[in-house]
């Protein structure tokens, strides 16, 4: 799963998690960036008793704690060069050993990965096993960052509005069209994560029954014109660079995105919201 930080993506492995075979199963997430390097070994695959100073017990690392559903691996892209091969070797057999043991456990698992780091840059740069990187990515899914999808702002405001009851001051009963319009032409450099902060401090601290760009800690837009100008200034942006990227690389989808830094998926979504088409057959060899 790729995206942005805050774009949400161990929610899009949950959602995959309960409409899976697996889902009466456990969902162990394991964030690879926020685990110190010499103790990522044993959270993965667990230790034996004495197995190294301070292991007084048997510990059953996250891998085989997820046996029979499925394990996360948030920013497996900060997984250090050495713990790939082990977590390769896991892939390719799907038995494990715990630090300080000799016997094998077999383990049946999903592994879901997330990463914001460009994967294909760090194996490039020796910071990723390539044959990880092939093995990890049977199936790739684009989580678009908030700025791509401002129209969804009103639908997130609403959901949030309704399951933030309890963090609701009691005047407050929905968004002003200031505020929904300041939200739409705001950048969100914090993604999905950055609109729930800024929603739930409108929530707790508004005073009127509307919830205003100044309780967001937003701008109001001067008029309402402004939002469309600045949609469809952004909008003209990106239809340009993408028909001078498709030019430059006749028309070939694959190569295009590579260029632009998002997924032929991703790419495919904004020609036809910006309505660049038709789809070449210049693809097809990609």
């Amino acid at each position: 799963i790729l995206g942005e930080s805050g774009t949400g993506k161990e929610l899009v492995a949950r959602a995959i998690h309960r409409h899976s075979a697996r889902a009466a199963g456990p969902f162990i997430p394991v964030n690879c960036g926020a685990l110190p390097s010499n103790l990522i070994q044993s959270e993965l695959f667990g230790h034996e008793r004495g197995a190294f100073t301070g292991a007084h017990q048997r510990k059953i690392g996250s891998l085989e704690a997820a046996n029979g559903g499925v394990v996360f691996l948030d920013e497996i892209g900060d997984l250090p060069l050495e713990l790939q091969a082990n977590l390769l070797r896991f892939l390719e057999e799907r038995t494990i050993v715990r630090v300080g043991a000799t016997q094998r456990v077999q383990i049946d698992v999903r592994v879901v990965a997330a990463t914001h780091v460009d994967l294909n840059q760090a194996v490039r740069l020796g910071k990723f096993r390539e044959d990880l990187y092939y093995r990890l990515n049977v199936l790739q899914l684009n989580v678009p960052s908030l700025r791509e999808r401002l129209e969804d702002i009103e639908l997130f405001t609403s959901y949030l509005l309704e399951h933030l009851v309890g963090e609701k001051s009691a005047l407050v009963q929905g968004f002003s069209r200031d505020a929904l319009d300041a939200m739409r032409s705001y950048n969100w450099p914090g993604n999905v994560r950055e609109l729930v902060n800024r929603v739930q401090r409108a929530l707790i601290m508004g005073e009127h029954r509307l919830v205003t760009p100044e309780d967001l800690g937003l701008s109001a837009p001067d008029d309402p014109s402004n939002v469309v100008n600045l949609s469809s200034a952004r909008a003209a942006a990106e239809k340009e660079m993408i028909q001078l990227t498709l030019r430059a690389h006749d028309n070939n989808v694959s190569r295009a995105a590579r260029e632009l830094g998002v997924s032929r998926v991703t790419l495919y979504r904004l020609m036809d919201k910006l309505d660049i088409g038709p789809r070449s057959s210049g693809d097809a060899s990609a």
